[in-house]
């Protein structure tokens, strides 16, 4: 196929996955697009996962829903959930998501895609959205953010500490934000002592917060 006929036929597709383009993709297809990776006709997003060069492509899909489509399931969460959410201070570079999967890191022209793993009974607690090309994408809630953050982070905080490490180290604001209700739902869902006693601490910190 020539990259002219390819660029028509899937221009109006945000990303495009080999199993799409060929099917059962052969040896030569597959280097074809190898081909046309190297020449910057094709970005690559991760093994199998494609996207036209800008010139060509008619949807400009965000970062938050690439996220959702290079590693699934997963939704977006820890840092970059919780600065967009306004609840740590930091700009953060990298689109960090939450996945059943084993922990990954993809990297791209896009930037860095991280994915750290809950076991199965915490992987709840998202929401869905759009962007603006109308493309979905899960988010984590707010308090479920802080709950994923707090777990990937549980070795940090010590006993009598909690506040301290919350506001100084890991740099929480505007937790009057937070709904004191789904802190306690989110925070049980990890089936840990631990992580119900830093729950209710934050709980207390965000009755104190307007």
């Amino acid at each position: 196929m020539k990259f002219g006929d390819f660029k028509t036929k899937f221009r109006d597709l945000p990303l495009l996955p080999s199993r799409i383009i060929f099917g059962n993709a052969s040896g030569a297809e597959l280097n074809q697009l190898n081909r046309w990776r190297k020449q910057g006709l094709l970005l690559q997003l991760r093994r199998g996962l494609y996207m036209l060069g800008k010139a060509d492509r008619k949807i400009e899909p965000s970062r938050m829903y690439m996220a959702g489509q290079i590693y699934q399931p997963s939704y977006v969460s820890l840092e970059y959930a919780l600065n967009r959410y306004g609840l740590i201070p930091e700009r953060v570079a990298d689109v960090t998501s939450i996945a059943t999967k084993k922990t990954a890191i993809f990297a791209n022209d896009f930037g860095t895609f991280t994915y750290q793993t809950v076991r199965p009974a915490a992987f709840r607690g998202f929401v869905s959205g759009n962007d603006e090309a109308g493309l979905p994408y899960f988010i984590a809630e707010p308090e479920k953010a802080v709950a994923d953050f707090v777990y990937m982070n549980l070795d940090r905080i010590t006993a009598g500490a909690a506040e301290k490490t919350l506001l100084e180290s890991f740099r929480f604001q505007n937790l009057g934000l937070l709904r004191k209700k789904k802190i306690a739902d989110y925070f049980g869902l990890f089936n840990s002592g631990k992580m119900a006693e830093i729950g209710e601490i934050l709980q207390a910190m965000a009755r104190r917060r307007p």
